[in-house]
């Protein structure tokens, strides 16, 4: 892929003279609409996803952002390059209260492999201009940039790691979850929650989601490269299980309020229609190629599972054996397992939430039941189909934990007999605060397959070619206080024939 040079413009908004065929109008009835931002995702070799939401008064409490009962027209504008001179397609939609006066335009027809820019137009305003590319074509495998973060909790601090993450100017972006956290507003962080009460309803969710979206680190990061998204359970509520409840507080219909969720997440990422929920369910697991040198089996862990078994938490619980017990649903493990034995690319990555690798947290055996220790079954299953089929280049991409690990997957656990793929766990954007460089959780005697451990803020950054994945793990010292530089804490290769961590 071509790289972005450095003098483009992510975050400002490109209208002007130099744009000749995009030139603004006299503004009319609404207020500047694009205070969400602009964003791209789910590339495929013709074309992707554009989205941006019209919400001039973003915070509204009712969810709608400011904008009048009817629909907008929103032009839109693809091009190659990035003053506008070469536009690639156009068009227009309507927007429509229902959706938030969300806009998600699927692009078709384009050239595999390459950049392109896009912006929109509303009532005489224009906005940001993105960049996005399209993956390349089957048959051809150059070298990936990307990079995957996970657990962005507002209050908790400032999102410098999407700024940097902004500056890397990669490829791709994965997000693996906790995209927004559900939680009432308190008055010990660093910023404060909008609405101030937990989110529960359409209107709550749509306002916390516009909330983040305002904040022009996550903005430079969504304008930078094309993502794909995976939600985990703050999305919703924390530790939420299929349609069984963390707790009762707040009360009501937990069927409307995951509707709600749902419907809301849908309004505000750069999804394919494919996607959009229908009540309370939404069809997030999906397969997205990147040429034939990876394929990305992007996963959803908490809308199918079984309920956490013996009450969650961190314990010794034998039924976290048991053979029906399941983490994504027997669908979508049936989906996966296919996927897999079709070996589309050099490189299987899994994108998803929880920790994959066995984790003991005491010699009693006790492990989380909130990861995939408390469905190992369902873990060894699928584990099983990719190295039996001899896929020796699966990676699983990892969030959810607030912490950077990293992991050798093991036929067997127990035995410790033999390497058969890679999890790269990335810590989190801000939860859990500024970290503790200090930390160390690793205990080689109960997990010795598990290589690596930090307790700082950031993400990872990852290129990939056809021979070998390079991983850095990138961190900032503080998230309390905004823009620090980010460093590389650790770094590793994983070999396309040889699965493990190796030293770079």
């Amino acid at each position: 892929m071509t790289t972005l040079r450095r003098r483009t413009f992510i975050v400002g908004s490109l209208a002007g003279a130099s744009a000749g065929v995009f030139v603004p109008r006299l503004a009319n009835a609404i207020g500047y609409p694009f205070t969400l931002g602009v964003a791209s995702g789910e590339p495929a070799a013709d074309g992707f996803v554009i989205w941006t939401r019209l919400a001039p008064n973003p915070l509204n409490a009712d969810g709608l952002g400011g904008m009048p009962s009817t629909g907008t027209t929103v032009e839109w504008q693809v091009a190659t390059d990035e003053r506008f001179t070469g536009i690639a397609r156009t068009g227009t939609v309507t927007t429509a209260q229902a959706s938030a006066h969300s806009v998600h335009v699927t692009l078709t027809g384009l050239e595999p492999g390459r950049e392109y820019w896009y912006r929109f137009r509303a009532d005489g305003h224009i906005s940001p201009a993105g960049r996005a590319l399209t993956a390349p074509a089957v048959g051809t495998s150059p070298e990936l940039s990307m990079l995957f973060a996970s657990c962005s909790h507002y209050e908790e601090g400032y999102f410098t790691a999407y700024r940097r993450m902004a500056e890397e100017h990669p490829d791709l972006i994965l997000h693996l979850g906790d995209y927004i956290y559900e939680g009432a507003a308190t008055t010990t962080k660093v910023r404060a929650f909008a609405p101030s009460a937990e989110i529960s309803t359409l209107a709550g969710y749509r306002v916390r989601h516009a909330q983040y979206k305002t904040d022009p680190d996550l903005q430079a990061a969504h304008a930078t490269a094309p993502w794909l998204v995976v939600w985990d359970d703050h999305e919703v509520e924390n530790n939420y299980a299929n349609l069984v409840r963390n707790d009762s507080s707040p009360a009501g219909d937990f069927k409307a309020r995951r509707a709600a969720a749902y419907k809301a997440y849908y309004e505000h990422m750069p999804l394919r229609s494919a996607q959009a929920p229908s009540a309370e369910n939404m069809v997030l697991h999906r397969r997205v190629r990147w040429g034939s040198l990876a394929t990305f089996h992007m996963l959803d862990t908490r809308q199918y599972r079984d309920d956490q078994a013996c009450g969650d938490g961190t314990k010794v619980c034998p039924d976290a054996d048991a053979p029906t017990r399941t983490l994504t649903g027997t669908a979508q493990e049936s989906w996966l397992v296919d996927g897999l034995r079709q070996k589309l690319g050099t490189w299987d990555f899994l994108g998803q939430q929880v920790f994959f690798a066995q984790r003991l947290a005491a010699a009693d055996g006790s492990k989380s039941m909130d990861a995939w220790d408390g469905y190992t079954a369902n873990r060894t299953r699928i584990q099983n189909a990719w190295d039996t089929n001899g896929n020796k280049g699966t990676v699983v991409l990892t969030g959810d934990v607030h912490r950077s690990w990293a992991a050798n997957l093991m036929q067997s656990y127990q035995s410790q007999n033999r390497i058969i793929g890679t999890e790269l766990v990335t810590t989190s954007v801000t939860s859990g605060g500024d970290g503790n460089a200090a930390d160390n959780s690793l205990n080689p005697t109960l997990n010795p397959h598990v290589k690596f451990f930090k307790n700082l803020r950031g993400y990872v950054k990852t290129r990939t070619t056809s021979t070998e994945m390079r991983v850095d793990f990138r961190a900032v010292d503080k998230v309390t206080v905004r823009d620090y530089p980010v460093k590389t804490v650790q770094s590793y290769v994983v070999e396309a024939n040889n699965p493990g961590l190796q030293a770079p």
